[in-house]
């Protein structure tokens, strides 16, 4: 384990090797699961404040599934996550001409509608996230649908925790990412 501040990070975001192949997976993540893509408290009157402008970049059902189900939805274990279009893919994801789901959020962002990229936990991915009261807990998940991603990443040779820098940093600050970094090359020396 990695300790910096109120964060115990595991030694997996350190030495797993993962580079995104959406090529490979066309953006399973936002399809597979349970539910939709998890949501922190502090985004949901975001995801109200940014509806309309995301709105445009969304499909029929995606507008569908939000208007019958909420811009977010309450789980049973009184956690907040996107709703979902018929229990499957995130109600914010569109598909591109290659048939790869991507994010109308982070489209909007992209072409300068919004202000906000996407839910940090879709940022952060394959990093989750578990607070307690005293500490973060940040966990590389491991998934069968990622495997094409671990491959390349071991081609590359890029970890967990450089590819999700940019997250990284969002989610924790700069001087923390330093931190980390000076934390793992400290481990890889001994």
């Amino acid at each position: 384990m990695i300790l910096i501040d109120n964060t115990c990070i595991s030694e997996d975001v350190a030495d797993k090797m993962f580079v995104c192949d959406l090529e490979k997976c066309k953006g399973a993540c936002c399809v597979e699961g349970d539910l939709g893509a998890p949501l922190e408290e502090s985004e949901l009157p975001i995801l109200e404040e940014i509806y309309e402008h995301v709105k445009p970049y969304l499909s029929p059902e995606g507008i569908k599934a939000i208007e019958e189900q909420g811009k977010y939805i309450k789980d049973w274990e009184d956690d907040y996550s996107t709703p979902t279009i018929g229990d499957k893919e995130c109600a914010y994801a569109i598909y591109d001409e290659n048939k790869t789901l991507k994010c109308g959020i982070e489209q909007a962002y992209l072409d300068g509608k919004i202000s906000w990229q996407k839910p940090i936990s879709c940022h952060l991915y394959p990093i989750r996230i578990t607070k307690y009261e005293s500490y973060h807990a940040i966990n590389y998940d491991r998934w069968s649908i990622c495997s094409d991603a671990c491959s390349l990443g071991e081609k590359l040779g890029v970890p967990v925790y450089k590819f999700l820098k940019e997250p990284l940093i969002r989610a924790y600050g700069k001087e923390w990412y330093a931190e980390l970094e000076s934390e793992i090359e400290s481990m890889n020396q001994k």
